[in-house]
């Protein structure tokens, strides 16, 4: 692409999307930054958490100002109760603990964002994620790369992207550390150098988890048994939504053993606990796969695995099971495989692909 060019910014109210927005103006870009309205309706009108706060629209227009470059809002409120919210909803209904972030990537920041700039004359879209693209004349495909930062990395969850979202996508962070951006912002200016990131999620306030889903799915918080291996009970629980596996504070039953949830079963309302050992599992069945590089002519291919962000990836196999549905197949047993949550996997730096974690033994 050429300076000149006209590039839309996703400007959540944030460091990194600000600092994007700033390089792509020094690099004489035409920038125009869009924050996303997002908040659902019936959420208090005062709700400050993350990229979905009324303040954090503010910051977006402050830094715009001082960029000099225009800023819109667009409200994407119906898209995202439909893509994310209600999924987020029904996952946990279903005694699986979903993760939004990276439904919100899929069919909000990279879908329905990509159109609106196409819509306004760009053919690129940049935002502040730490990941890198590149196209391979190999492969004929673009590839999704670990950011330059390991300890920042975000690939785990932009794994949804597609080969046409990818083509139209700058990260204008991916060679970056934190550290540097933030120093960047300083000498930029911005009002969001300092400013620390969110670490909820944006449409929970206050992280309260059971108050949300008790006004979006009553279902989920009904009473019912807590159960051991053997199908004994053991105690009560106020509702299996409350409860994700490898959690140990909270569960309400004393033991001489420290006890960790092992399983939902949502068709009986039962909280199934066990000993740490009982969390391990060598295998699981993924859905929704989205092949990043071209899917494996062989049955199985080696790989690095990641089943949640905070983890390093690690040597597993992949089979495919079918289009969109895998098997991987861990060298050593991995902790707390967790139906609902991403599972991610890599050759080398680059994304093969991802999908939802359904089943594990």
């Amino acid at each position: 692409m050429a300076a000149g060019e006209r590039v839309v910014v996703a400007m959540s109210g944030g460091v990194d999307s600000s600092v994007a927005a700033g390089l792509l103006v020094q690099q004489g870009f035409e920038v125009l930054g869009i924050t996303m309205q997002l908040w659902p309706a019936d959420l208090p009108k005062n709700h400050e958490s993350g990229c979905c706060s009324l303040s954090a629209v503010e910051d977006a227009r402050r830094v715009a100002h001082t960029l000099g470059i225009p800023h819109y809002v667009v409200n994407l409120r119906e898209a995202f109760d439909r893509d994310v919210i209600r999924n987020f909803v029904e996952e946990y209904a279903e005694g699986r603990t979903p993760n939004p972030c990276v439904r919100c990537n899929k069919f909000i920041k990279f879908e329905a964002f990509l159109e609106r700039a196409r819509a306004l004359g760009a053919r690129f879209i940049a935002t502040g994620h730490y990941a890198r693209v590149r196209f391979s004349e190999e492969s004929g495909r673009y590839q999704l790369l670990r950011s330059a930062d390991p300890n920042k990395d975000q690939t785990y969850a932009l794994y949804p992207l597609a080969q046409e979202q990818m083509a139209h996508t700058l990260f204008p962070l991916g060679e970056m550390t934190k550290e540097r951006t933030r120093e960047i912002a300083e000498t930029m200016g911005l009002i969001t150098a300092k400013k620390p990131d969110s670490q909820e999620i944006c449409f929970v306030p206050d992280n309260d988890y059971a108050r949300f889903l008790s006004h979006r799915s009553p279902d989920a918080l009904k009473p019912g048994p807590i159960v051991n291996g053997e199908g004994k009970v053991l105690g009560d629980h106020s509702g299996y939504a409350n409860y994700t596996v490898g959690q140990r504070r909270r569960i309400g039953v004393s033991s001489p053993i420290p006890l960790y949830v092992t399983k939902i079963r949502p068709e009986s309302g039962e909280v199934v606990v066990g000993p740490n050992e009982a969390l391990f599992a060598r295998r699981l069945v993924a859905e929704e796969f989205n092949w990043i590089a071209a899917p494996p002519r062989e049955d199985s291919l080696v790989c690095e695995a990641k089943i949640r962000y905070t983890m390093k990836a690690t040597p597993a196999r992949l089979s495919a099971l079918a289009e969109d549905r895998v098997e991987v197949t861990f060298d050593e047993p991995q902790r707390a495989i967790t139906p609902g949550q991403s599972l991610v996997c890599y050759d080398g730096d680059a994304v093969i692909g991802g999908g939802i974690i359904r089943e594990a033994d």
